[in-house]
């Protein structure tokens, strides 16, 4: 358990933090594949209740070490009230529409639409922060609505995928709301990411497991999707969220989303090979001209 609170607290080197986070991008990506697997047996929300709820209490342990517990203790009101907003979106609404984008749409659409993320960060420094976009940012904005565009024409969406589209709209104003509170929360250095992890885990998880029960419930699960759940719960949450706090201590903001952006590519591959979904040529030039889009509206000139 020492070493453990050693390696968590200890901040990585440069080149060590990027293998952490693509690491942990290849973690994700085969999470959208897990996922669809799961989906032909639990509700969306319920199973993705049920995957962070695991994950949080395969966290309670490490919460028990006397630094990290002493750390909780000594959580103050606005730590509280970051965590559990920083719960609510990145878990309860950005993971829960996620799930349920998976149930309506294909893994690589709904991977696209969470990369309009940067984008929407790239306007909310705009109308909270009063930044300004530079012409560069606004032709990669350009850039990223043409590609996405070219992937979605014709348009021609069934109720089902319309109802998907929506749901990950909101999932994605929400990851974007995240991704600013939550390196606000990591860069002020104040907790360890592993309390971020647990405590932002265990508001959002405990939310999104009522609501799903409640609304969608449960009649079991089978030996395969229950192995299929512990994997995603343990490896590819628990773990995963836990390493990609870990190297933000050490990239910058560009080079974590440069390496989450790499998700995109991995998602089509695994999806070919192991959905059958198959991206035509027009939807393969959409993706890469919205991949361009993404990484212009985040690249920030060096301050004289």
């Amino acid at each position: 358990m020492e070493k453990t609170k050693n390696i968590l607290d200890k901040k990585p080197s440069h080149t060590f933090a990027i293998i952490i986070a693509l690491f942990v991008t290849l973690l994700w990506s085969t999470s959208f594949i897990l996922i669809k697997w799961g989906l032909y047996e639990i509700p969306p929300l319920t199973f993705a209740g049920l995957r962070y709820s695991l994950a949080f209490f395969v966290l309670v342990p490490f919460a028990l070490r006397s630094s990290t517990l002493t750390e909780i203790k000594n959580l103050q009101k606005n730590d509280w009230r970051n965590l559990f907003l920083l719960g609510v979106l990145f878990y309860s609404i950005t993971q829960g529409a996620q799930f349920v984008g998976l149930y309506f749409l294909p893994a690589v659409t709904v991977s696209l639409i969470l990369n309009f993320t940067p984008v929407i960060v790239a306007f909310f420094g705009i109308w909270f922060l009063r930044e300004n976009l530079s012409l560069l940012k606004w032709l990669g904005a350009l850039l990223f609505l043409i590609g996405v565009m070219v992937y979605f024409i014709p348009i021609n969406f069934l109720a089902s995928k319309t109802i998907g589209l929506i749901v990950m709209t909101l999932g994605v104003i929400a990851n974007a709301s995240s991704s600013v509170l939550g390196r606000k929360i990591n860069r002020d250095g104040k907790l360890s990411p592993l309390t971020i992890t647990i405590v932002s885990m265990g508001f959002g998880s405990t939310i999104m497991l009522f609501v799903g029960l409640f609304f969608q419930g449960f009649d079991g699960i089978s030996l395969n999707n229950f192995l299929l759940l512990l994997w995603l719960s343990v490896v590819n949450t628990a773990l995963a969220f836990t390493l990609w706090n870990l190297s933000l201590k050490t990239l910058t903001a560009m080079e974590s989303t440069i390496i989450n952006g790499t998700m995109l590519i991995q998602i089509a591959f695994l999806s070919y090979i192991f959905l059958g979904e198959v991206i035509t040529l027009q939807e393969g030039i959409g993706m890469a001209i919205a991949a361009v889009g993404a990484l212009l509206v985040q690249i920030k000139r060096k301050s004289k």
